[in-house]
């Protein structure tokens, strides 16, 4: 097993709602509720599950971008939330984010190339003099062309904005990157191509990845393990292979069987589920997943499923598997 990067160790992050006129704090949004799970130097882990299930706010939350409400997240073996001022610019070297849409990221009253270079000024990783030689160089690591550099974001496409915002993030040459739905925004032929930059820059410069999607089909293509999240935690957890192969919760296998089939004579049965997510302030007694499961009983509403290893490092949380 290779050396881990990243620990995440029940990790908690509660909100307080607001309630009334006079704002009054009610019950806590239990965005994430106890979520335990590490990554490897070099892997890329994959982050799946619906709007509302806590995927985002766990990336946020171990780049300290968000504090926690309890829990552990080491960087490289240390506490990050322990780190001294120092130590915490030193992090935001090492960790780097990629968001949803590369828009709404970028400032479009700055030119591309200073987007890119203003980090590493900042971070004295260049002199003045150097950073645009160095700019040029990591846009086209990032399929950039040196033309781009004295652009304004809104004179690009979708899928160049994203490269840019990863050249950024490329920039301080960092070892851990979260992929908060990078390709979410993106056409579908744009989203591979994109997709590929991701692998030939981790193969390149040995990072390591937290992937964060919806759609299992990217994820599949990507990454190496994958987590499943259900309304503020992991029910289930394994290797790619294993995952596809031999999924054993029943929100996985209904996920599963919503993931398109490039075959047109090929037929799979789908897994409907009922209703919708439930609230993450009031989530259903026992396995919060039981109002939508199909295999059900009264178990599931009176005991939290047990986070067990099933063998070959595939982790679930369900009574009946």
């Amino acid at each position: 097993m290779s050396e881990a990067i990243l620990e995440v160790t029940n990790l908690k992050k509660y909100y307080s709602s607001s309630k009334g006129i006079f704002k009054k704090f009610g019950d806590s949004v239990k965005a994430v509720d106890g979520v335990s799970f590490t990554i490897e130097k070099g892997e890329v882990f994959g982050l799946v599950g619906e709007s509302g299930s806590g995927k985002s706010t766990i990336g946020k939350t171990i780049l300290r971008l968000h504090d926690k409400t309890d829990g552990e997240v080491k960087f490289k073996g240390k506490d990050i939330f322990s780190l001294s001022k120092k130590e915490v610019q030193r992090l935001r070297t090492q960790t780097q984010l990629v968001f949803q849409d590369p828009f709404s990221s970028l400032n479009p009253r700055i030119r591309i190339g200073d987007a890119i270079g203003e980090a590493m000024l900042e971070h004295g990783l260049v002199s003045k003099q150097e950073v645009r030689t160095k700019v040029l160089e990591i846009m086209e690591i990032c399929g950039l062309s040196p033309f781009h550099i004295d652009r304004y974001p809104h004179e690009f496409s979708g899928g160049q904005r994203q490269r840019i915002v990863i050249a950024r993030a490329m920039a301080l040459n960092p070892e851990f990157i979260v992929m908060d739905e990078p390709v979410a925004a993106l056409d579908v032929s744009i989203q591979a191509q994109i997709i590929n930059l991701f692998s030939e820059l981790q193969r390149e410069h040995g990072l390591s990845y937290l992937f964060i999607s919806h759609d299992l089909s990217v994820v599949e293509h990507l990454c190496t393990r994958i987590a499943i999240m259900y309304l503020g935690n992991i029910v289930e957890l394994a290797t790619k292979e294993e995952l596809f192969d031999n999924p054993l919760h029943p929100y996985t296998k209904a996920l599963l069987s919503a993931v398109p089939i490039p075959d047109p004579t090929a037929k799979r049965d789908r897994i409907i589920l009922k209703g919708d997510i439930p609230s993450p302030v009031n989530p259903p007694s026992g396995c919060k997943f039981r109002t939508r499961c199909p295999i059900a009983t009264e178990l599931c509403a009176k005991e939290i499923p047990p986070y067990r290893n099933t063998g070959n490092r595939h982790f679930v949380a369900c009574h009946y598997v």
